[in-house]
């Protein structure tokens, strides 16, 4: 090695260490949960395929406001917040309800669409939303709003960074073999063993771990988003994307919408027929599952997102915003007529869990996020190595004896 790239490695060396050891811990919690989420709603659908399906009839379905009456009429169950429609007739309808006061989110029920009688909510749902918040947020205060969102940013920033100096700190002489990056040499022993794992392996999920650290981010800062979206996407799309989303509990009214109905939906929960008809109308029947979500806040606008039959992804969908009241449709953004940037922003949480690749992406994106740990043990045990090499290399030194 040159004089000159001595001391660059040197120093790179140290920073891939010190940052290493200090967000190991928090990249293998991030991994693991990660992995953990893979294949959620496969599990899902799984552990729930009781009440998920129910004996298609030719009787005419409930509308979403005669589901909701039936379901209040047997319980308190809380406040829906949105409700989830298929057009297969042999699927159950999927209610969720809002946050109570204290912050904590009733479990889903899942009802027959043909007289609203419940068939039980789902398990595993309430694991799954423990181990998302341990994903995003480490489970810290506010959520979202919260510092644990900007820990795990910045935790994505420094992974990026290790990343890269990962990449030029292997670096082999002969970089041309394709053995010397992906075979890892398994007849070396302790510290050898050790670093030929932690590299080899390394380049192997170097490509997902930067797909995942790039697409992650857009969920930790605004900025971040703000680029990506004035980046990929055309000046009116970016506009609607970056609206300012009513935080949590919000009370002030949307924008949109006029007093009148304002006015009318202080003494009246909002319904959602109205909704249902403008979107069928809308959508000419074409449309394979629904889900129509109230606002956080007084406002009018009904948010609805439709996929269609054949959609296996979830960013392949239409999204509307529909007046509660007036039925009006206020915007609409069909997939359709994305472009191909507005496409992959739309696509990121498909991209970060590699569900663009279908289940061999996401089987690929788990593995290699559950692999997380394998860097924090054998990087901690390549810098304690290194460690006691240093020491047994340095010089003994004399005690001189007084007198002598």
């Amino acid at each position: 090695m040159s004089d000159v790239r001595r001391p660059i490695k040197a120093a790179l060396l140290q920073v891939h260490s010190i940052a290493g050891l200090a967000l190991a811990l928090l990249w293998a919690v991030v991994g693991l949960t990660g992995a953990t989420m893979a294949f959620e709603d496969e599990i899902e659908a799984s552990l729930n395929s009781h009440i998920m399906r129910v004996d298609a009839s030719a009787a005419r379905r409930l509308t979403p406001d005669e589901l909701v009456a039936r379901l209040q009429a047997s319980g308190d169950f809380g406040k829906v917040s949105a409700v989830a429609m298929a057009s297969d007739p042999s699927a159950a309808a999927h209610i969720r309800f809002a946050r109570s006061e204290g912050g904590s989110r009733p479990s889903s029920v899942y009802v027959d669409p043909y007289d609203g009688h419940v068939l039980g909510s789902p398990h595993g749902e309430d694991f799954f939303a423990t181990v998302r918040k341990l994903h995003r947020w480490l489970l810290l205060p506010g959520d979202g709003n919260g510092v644990g969102r900007k820990i795990t940013g910045t935790a994505a920033i420094c992974l990026f960074a290790m990343l890269i100096t990962g990449l030029v700190l292997r670096w082999p002489h002969r970089a041309r073999s394709v053995k010397m990056w992906l075979k890892p040499n398994l007849g070396l022993r302790g510290r050898g063993l050790h670093r030929s794992l932690h590299a080899v392996i390394g380049t192997w999920v170097l490509p997902v771990y930067l797909v995942m650290t790039l697409t992650g981010l857009w969920y930790s800062f605004e900025w971040y988003k703000a680029g990506a979206n004035w980046l990929l996407a055309r000046p009116q799309a970016t506009t609607a994307a970056m609206q300012p989303k009513p935080s949590r509990g919000a009370a002030a009214a949307e924008s949109e919408g006029d007093g009148k109905s304002e006015a009318k939906t202080e003494a009246k929960p909002l319904a959602f027929d109205h909704v249902w008809s403008a979107f069928l109308q809308q959508d000419n029947n074409d449309y394979g599952r629904a889900l129509l979500t109230l606002p956080a806040g007084t406002g009018t606008r009904v948010r609805v997102r439709s996929w269609s039959r054949d959609s296996t992804l979830e960013s392949v969908r239409d999204e509307f915003r529909i007046d509660a009241v007036t039925g009006r449709v206020i915007s609409s953004d069909r997939y359709a007529d994305k472009t191909f940037g507005e496409r992959v922003l739309a696509g990121v949480l498909d991209i970060h869990r590699g569900a663009i690749l279908g289940w061999p992406g996401k089987l690929a994106f788990m593995l290699a996020a559950a692999m997380m740990p394998l860097f924090a043990v054998t990087g901690l045990l390549l810098y304690l190595s290194r460690r006691r090499h240093r020491r047994l290399a340095r010089p003994p030194v004399a005690h001189l004896v007084p007198g002598e």
